[in-house]
């Protein structure tokens, strides 16, 4: 958790105030008893009246600054931890945005949320309390032992034998919590992860009436959370009574032995008083410093999956400077690529050389699992690849910038995501600056035009989170809109045309012809009739490809290939 106190730096000037303005309230405290003291013992016992006046406003004051000081402290202290969580969320964020496929995949989602905002809300608050207590429990414990030690160092036995009961009860509680705050944590995940997937899949679960079956899981989650929940409350209750019966035990003991002290004149009765607050104020520190220390196991717990994804580098590593310019625009060359999935049995791609020019229209088929998007994935670099080489404009993908290299592509994937805004928004996250005739005519080239004018405010017409007020077909239609708005020099369609029937489907490829002329063009399929059309068809098969030329040589050549066909116009034929 150290670590993470880096970044504090651009607070160190509010940090060292904070501890300024604690140092100066401890101090005001530790000096109250004190005044109380010679009151008793000066104004009370000699009737000085002036005195009384004197001193009371002298404490007054004190207690005034003491209180000013509190305030500043707490209100600085709550600024300086709500920009730490501020720095080390946006850190955490951008170095997540840095990660590869194979990050995501092995961290999660769910787990890289609850790092991002519950485990920084933790580490956020032991900050501030750090930041209340680190200077003011310690002062006030050693300041009390001098305080007290002062007025009767005969009487100060007493705290000096309850310190240690205080420090083994501290100890037994954090033992035994610091392993149930780790595993409170993934429990966390895992009801993240499960709530996240209920409300994402909410269409399907009501389709397939899994309603119960949902709760049931959540419930066992939420449950599973509750009782580890339950347990790490119940060791943490039991320190605050156990410590204010010590608290207490001890008092009654410094007035035990402080009559006893008064009876033979050893001191008068303003000091025992002031003693009484003194070991108060000892004590009371450390129930403070105990709350910090309660605190500490579960924020140390939280920075460490931190520290975790802030450690994490990911596999995919950018180049600081090109090593080769491309002369080749928008061509697309695999040779002999292979690639498996990270503790995969056997590779997904194997062997895979194909070349996609400048002007034609290349399309990837195959069966279920054969690996045509992942194939479609490692263009863009999304997964390095084992072994083989792929080319973009003559260059490996691996020797390009990643902004570089995307800069070139416009991917419609195969699950069109869209995000809260407008639809014109939404189309110009493929170009920012994109004017509206271009946001218009991505649109018209997307067939997306007729569904927007339909909407009563057309382009500004608002996308609910997600897409949800929108078919499956407009929101495809939409995703080919904010690649075509790009103009780049490759375009890759992941079965994106899965949700379109096949009349806009025919407009959309026709239109799509004479926009995308001089680019390549690569589609992945599950369909014949979006594939017959095309320069060069790659049929894959089990990660392998089985068969490459145009729809005529492959019927001749390719027995996959020949199964798909058939087997799709047969459907079409019962249909």
């Amino acid at each position: 958790m150290i670590r993470l106190f880096s970044f504090l730096k651009p607070h160190r000037f509010s940090v060292v105030l904070v501890l300024l303005l604690i140092f100066l309230q401890s101090l005001a405290e530790l000096y109250l008893p004190t005044l109380m003291s010679d009151i008793v013992d000066i104004g009370i016992i000699k009737g000085d009246i002036p005195y009384i006046l004197k001193t009371g406003g002298l404490m007054l004051f004190v207690a005034a600054g003491g209180m000013t000081c509190a305030f500043m402290a707490s209100f600085s202290s709550a600024k300086v931890s709500a920009g730490f969580g501020q720095i080390l969320r946006g850190q955490v964020f951008s170095h997540v945005e840095n990660f590869s496929f194979q990050e995501f995949d092995k961290i999660g989602t769910a787990s890289l949320i609850t790092r991002t905002t519950n485990d920084i809300t933790q580490v956020q608050q032991v900050v501030t309390m750090m930041l209340r207590m680190m200077v003011r429990a310690p002062m006030m414990c050693i300041g009390g032992i001098i305080m007290a030690v002062s007025k009767d160092a005969k009487l100060s036995l007493v705290i000096i034998v309850v310190i240690p009961i205080l420090v083994a009860a501290i100890f037994a509680v954090i033992s035994r919590s610091l392993p149930l705050f780790k595993v409170m944590q993934l429990k966390l995940d895992r009801l993240n992860l499960v709530l996240r997937e209920s409300l994402t899949g909410i269409r399907v679960i009501r389709a397939f009436n899994r309603i119960e079956y949902e709760q049931r899981r959540f419930d066992t989650a939420n449950l599973d959370l509750t009782g580890t929940a339950i347990k790490v409350n119940k060791v943490m209750a039991a320190l605050m009574p156990v410590m204010m019966l010590i608290l207490n035990f001890s008092i009654i003991g410094v007035i035990w032995f402080g009559s006893i002290r008064i009876d033979t004149e050893g001191i008068q009765v303003g000091d025992l008083m002031a003693f009484i607050q003194y070991a108060t104020q000892i004590l009371f520190s450390l129930i403070m410093f105990s709350m910090l220390i309660v605190m500490i196991p579960r924020a140390s717990v939280s920075a460490a999956r931190i520290n975790e994804v802030l450690d994490m580098t990911p596999e995919i590593k950018d180049i600081t400077r090109v090593k080769h310019t491309g002369t080749q625009s928008g061509y697309v060359e695999f040779k002999n690529v292979t690639f498996s999935y990270p503790d995969a049995e056997k590779p997904v791609l194997a062997g895979i050389s194909f070349e996609a020019r400048p002007g034609e229209i290349t399309a990837i088929i195959g069966g279920t699992g054969s690996g045509k998007s992942t194939l479609i994935n490692l263009i863009p670099r999304f997964y390095d690849i084992d072994s083989g080489s792929i080319l973009v404009g003559g260059v490996d993908v691996r020797e390009l910038p990643q902004d570089g290299l995307r800069l070139k592509i416009g991917l419609i994937p195969q699950k069109a995501v869209l995000f809260t805004g407008t639809i014109a928004d939404n189309i110009r996250y493929g170009k920012e600056d994109a004017s509206d005739e271009e946001v218009r005519h991505a649109a018209e080239i997307a067939q997306a035009i007729d569904f927007i004018s339909g909407m009563q405010d057309g382009f500004n017409a608002v996308i609910a989170q997600g897409g949800m007020n929108l078919s499956g077909g407009q929101k495809q239609r939409l995703a080919i809109a904010r690649a075509l708005v790009r103009k780049p020099e490759i375009y890759l369609f992941d079965d994106s045309f899965s949700a379109l029937d096949y009349k806009t489907d025919a407009k959309l490829r026709a239109a799509l012809k004479k926009e995308t002329i001089d680019a390549t063009v690569i589609i992945v399929t599950q369909r014949v009739s979006t594939a017959i059309y095309a320069d060069k068809i790659i049929v894959l098969d089990q990660g392998r490809i089985a068969g490459i030329g145009n729809h005529r040589e492959l019927m001749g050549s390719c027995k996959v290939y020949r199964e798909i066909v058939s087997s799709q116009l047969l459907e079409e034929e019962i249909a």
